[in-house]
């Protein structure tokens, strides 16, 4: 039997609730039902359009950009003052991506006292043959004595569009592959890293799977970024890592999978100044440079 530690019972600095904690611990315990929740306070972006007939400005689409899940509870406040267990109109809701429904979720299921993260990695149920770039959250289940992947993302809309093979509150890991088990994967051979990457930015390879690597080592560590939040060894489109750098990440992507038993390791390696999460990132989506001191705040 594996214990999940108490480390992921507690909140990291993106992931506080702040003033919204109270309101987050009276939501229903059903996992579901939390699903349902969150689906209802936001909207993914690059969906909009497509699945739920709305226009976005630029303004609403940059509201993606916001990190702490705090903040991201303010403003959807702020777009409809109502209970968050009260869904809105898809114009009603946050504008997001995947990491927004990932992180809200795995706030709120760690207010309720059970131990949950942010994971980074990729999607093989979004585009037939390949493996889009996303995030899930992972709870662990004391039912089942295991770690349990949900796409809190996959509405009742998405699930008639995308047609998932699997029930979202228990995502299969061959359906979504881990940053780490990319990485080996690809590394070892066993698959094509030009499948992994982002299909409508048309970018993917080995870079990609790296940097997510990274991003997924920083939310074990309860520093979860954005998915466009550049720092360290992440590298530019196409641009190969040194050996060293494969030989880093090679052990990041192990430790990465390795199970509770590691999380001390998992903890001192994230200390590297090429991994660990600096003051000031680039964040590719506004293509400036921004201040998160208070990321790495203990």
């Amino acid at each position: 039997m594996e214990i999940a530690p108490d480390f992921y019972r507690a909140h990291g600095p993106m992931g506080a609730a702040g003033k919204w904690a109270t309101e987050l611990r009276s939501l229903p315990d059903d996992i579901g039902a939390l699903c349902r929740i969150v689906q209802g306070v936001l909207v993914h972006r690059d969906l909009a359009s497509l699945l739920y007939a709305l226009t976005l400005s630029a303004e609403s689409r940059d509201l993606a950009n916001t990190r702490p899940v705090r903040d991201a509870l303010s403003t959807i406040t702020a777009l409809q003052e109502r209970p968050l267990s009260v869904p809105r109109a898809p114009q009603m809701r946050m504008p997001c991506v995947c990491w927004h429904f990932s992180t809200v979720l795995a706030t709120v299921l760690r207010e309720k006292g059970i131990p949950a993260r942010a994971r980074c990695g990729f999607g093989a149920y979004f585009m037939p043959g390949r493996y889009e770039d996303h995030w899930v959250a992972e709870y662990w289940s004391a039912a089942a004595e295991r770690w349990v992947l949900v796409d809190a993302q996959l509405d009742s809309i998405q699930k008639k569009t995308f047609r998932p093979d699997f029930e979202p509150l228990d995502v299969p890991r061959n359906r979504f592959i881990l940053a780490g088990d990319a990485w080996q994967m690809c590394r070892s051979g066993r698959a094509d890293e030009n499948l992994f990457g982002l299909s409508f930015l048309k970018e993917q390879g080995l870079w990609w799977i790296g940097a997510n690597l990274i991003r997924d080592l920083a939310a074990l560590n309860r520093v979860e970024m954005l998915p466009w939040d550049v720092w360290g060894i992440m590298h530019e489109p196409g641009e190969a890592f040194g050996p060293g750098e494969l030989s880093l990440l090679d052990r990041v992507a192990a430790l990465t999978l390795a199970g509770n038993s590691r999380l001390a390791e998992l903890q001192t390696i994230y200390a590297d100044p090429r991994l660990e999460v600096p003051d000031v990132v680039f964040n590719a989506d506004r293509k400036k440079r921004e201040n998160i001191a208070f990321a790495n705040a203990r």
